[in-house]
């Protein structure tokens, strides 16, 4: 062979492969960009406890008004505490909410009762209707401010009383207070409003709201037949407080007025 040709041979071998196979290789290697699959980043929604433990349906509680009524709270009561359940079946005859007077009167009546016995405080409030004309019916407001102290005084009614009695009249007459927003308060506000008449405390607010206006969900923290009742119930040492008697009635809600009728309420 001679030289021209051997140099032509060992060049031919030496040279690059095809450029068209070297494409198709490349494109065999590596896929195109119109077939990768993307992924969108997603917002991750953070759990809460309440998720977790979600609130128990709110219970709107009725006034205790009928009989029907009072039967839902006992009934209530029999699922939510087994202790105070036992109470409620032993006892034949369930709490019974009737007063039909204004709530004028009722707090007028309050007042006459607070600190006497059932007896004397039933004669005392006899001899104080008779006072107006058309009874019950007659006590106003107006009229129980043209009652004079001296003739309070002579029907057994204690000069306190009288001061206490006039002071609650004023604050209707002066617009302060009325049936009509009486009836409108929240509990809380009942309180605050009818604690600032004269001889009206908590208790006596409490009382007010179980029996006169038969609001279904009042813990009377201060009354002792109540506070006897929660310490006999629960087997405790000493009478509870307010805060222990709160939380220990919490399962009561939202028939806490019937619960405690049931156990000792005055």
């Amino acid at each position: 062979m001679s030289l021209r040709k051997t140099l032509t041979a060992l060049s031919r071998a030496s040279s690059p492969p095809d450029s068209s196979i070297s494409a198709v290789n490349l494109e065999a290697a590596e896929p195109s960009r119109s077939s990768e699959i993307t992924f969108r980043p997603r917002k991750i929604r953070k759990v809460s406890l309440d998720d977790l433990n979600p609130s128990p349906p709110t219970i709107t509680a009725s006034p205790l008004s009928s009989k029907s009524t009072v039967d839902i709270a006992l009934g209530h009561l029999l699922i939510s505490d087994e202790l105070l359940g036992g109470v409620i079946s032993a006892h034949n005859t369930p709490p019974v909410f009737e007063s039909t007077s204004t709530p004028f009167l009722s707090l007028a009546r309050s007042i006459l009762y607070q600190q006497l016995a059932t007896k004397a405080a039933k004669c005392i409030y006899d001899r104080f209707i008779s006072l107006f004309p058309g009874g019950e019916s007659g006590v106003l407001p107006e009229s129980l401010i043209s009652v004079s102290a001296v003739d309070l005084r002579r029907i057994g009614v204690s000069g306190r009383k009288a001061s206490y009695l006039h002071d609650l009249a004023g604050k209707y007459k002066s617009g302060e207070l009325s049936d009509e927003t009486i009836l409108e308060m929240s509990d809380g506000e009942l309180i605050d409003r009818l604690t600032s008449v004269k001889g009206i405390g908590v208790w006596t607010v409490h009382m007010f709201m179980i029996f006169s206006l038969h609001r279904p969900d009042v813990l009377p923290v201060g009354d002792l037949g109540v506070r006897k009742g929660v310490k006999d119930l629960y087997g405790l040492k000493n009478l509870p407080g307010p805060l222990q008697m709160e939380q220990l009635c919490e399962k009561w809600r939202p028939y806490r007025s019937v619960g405690s009728c049931m156990i000792g309420c005055n």
